[in-house]
């Protein structure tokens, strides 16, 4: 019989007070409710003022983790066992046999959509807070390529230290390596723990990844909050924080299911059918929008409108992105991931029927408004004469002489980080 790791039984047995299965969920974990709680304050009060408030805090939130991650490069990387981590995670014991399972694939694409805020509408959300003439075409790739280099960059630290572990533990990397909710709180913990002053390592890694979690939250409430706004405006300038803290309290009481002694099961549920193939078929569905529907002719002009002109040969590559490669990558990495669905498994527990029932319910229920809304379709393909950027004088092209929404001006002034008073970009 193989002997748990002292951090397993402490996730599993004192942590999450783990059940059997969806089918016990037992009682709701007191202290894990009390953290969720905080979790849902820190939010509110970080979002009561919108964007002004969130701002600074993200100069904090975002920092922070480059930080304590180059922190834990230099410490791991001077460990033994170190080189032997690296190697598996990048050289010449990687696993590349790996990249023959659609699974892979399918959690490499939702990574990188929810790490970018693609297709969750929290890019659209938060620039829409941006300067009109915002150079929004460099902001995407700085923030595409710092991305991928952040994740190369943690991966150096975490397996250098998981190396260190391997070494400790006289067995192959590959055996103590793990991932998602095992690598961050049963492996890494693991290996924190056999370091000088591991205490030290572990206060920073733990709030290293609260910080990580507030910065997604943040993105998730103000894309609601946002879209509020842009609905009834006048009253979100007069009741925004309001609406922000009921936000707050209704997610709060939607995520009690998830701190029950089941909770970890509803948590990997969600996480593998609604964070996996249910973001995917948005994105397609957000391409095929933007590029058959409204039109890519028109999508550019109006990014021209903010950005300058640009030549045919810089949309060149965007046009061949937008209508071929990556829907044609997204449609193949899903019809892939379906066609070799497996049942999925928390460890060695599977799941019942009535929990993989559930688990397309939630990917229906997600996606079905997209085709209830386009039963409007000629409505939607209309657009008001007020379509167009809300302020007049941005209005230039095609939204010459259309009517604006000057009037209503007032009420879309935003406060930006800085202090500041900006408009949004679109009505």
């Amino acid at each position: 019989m193989e002997t748990e790791l002292p951090s397993k039984q402490y996730w599993d047995k004192v942590a999450l007070r783990r059940s059997s299965g969806l089918d016990e969920t037992g009682n709701v974990v007191w202290y894990l409710a009390l953290c969720l709680l905080l979790a849902w304050v820190i939010i509110g009060a970080a979002l009561f003022k919108g964007i002004k408030s969130s701002g600074k805090v993200v100069y904090f939130t975002a920092i922070f983790p480059y930080i304590v991650l180059f922190i834990l490069l230099i410490r791991g990387v001077t460990l033994e066992g170190a080189s032997d981590g690296i190697s598996f995670y990048i050289g010449t014991q990687s696993d590349i046999s790996k990249l023959a399972n659609a699974d892979v694939w399918k959690d490499a694409a939702t990574q990188i959509f929810f790490s970018l805020s693609v297709a969750w509408g929290g890019l659209t959300a938060l620039s829409s807070y941006n300067k009109f003439h915002n150079n929004s075409y460099g902001d995407a790739i700085m923030v595409c390529v710092t991305n991928c280099l952040t994740s190369v960059f943690a991966g150096f630290a975490i397996f250098s230290i998981l190396g260190h572990m391997a070494f400790k533990a006289q067995k192959p990397v590959k055996d103590v390596v793990d991932s998602g909710f095992a690598l961050a709180f049963i492996a890494y913990p693991e290996a924190l723990s056999q370091l000088p002053v591991a205490p030290l390592w572990s206060v920073l890694f733990f709030f290293m990844l609260l910080t990580l979690g507030l910065d997604s939250q943040f993105a998730s409430v103000e894309t609601i909050t946002t879209t509020i706004h842009d609905a009834f405006p006048a009253v979100m300038k007069k009741m925004r924080g309001v609406i922000t803290i009921g936000a707050c309290i209704v997610f709060f009481l939607f995520g009690l299911v998830c701190v029950t002694q089941a909770g970890i099961y509803w948590v990997d549920l969600i996480d593998y059918f609604c964070a996996g193939w249910g973001i995917l078929i948005a994105a397609i569905l957000e391409l095929v929008g933007i590029c058959w529907i409204y039109g890519i002719n028109r999508f550019i002009e109006d990014i021209e409108m903010m950005i300058g002109k640009k030549s045919w040969l810089f949309w060149l590559w965007w046009r061949s992105c937008w209508f071929f490669i990556t829907p044609l990558l997204l449609m193949a990495i899903l019809l892939w991931s379906l066609v070799t669905f497996d049942t999925p498994k928390h460890g060695d527990v599977e799941y019942p029927v009535w929990g993989v029932v559930l688990g397309w319910c939630m990917i229906i229920f997600c996606i079905i408004w997209i085709p209830i809304l386009a039963i409007r379709f000629r409505k939607i393909c209309s657009p008001t004469e007020e379509w167009g950027p809300a302020l007049e004088k941005h209005r230039t092209g095609r939204y010459q002489g259309t009517t604006s929404i000057q009037k209503g001006a007032k009420d879309l002034e935003i406060p930006t980080i800085e202090g500041g008073y900006d408009n949004k970009a679109f009505s």
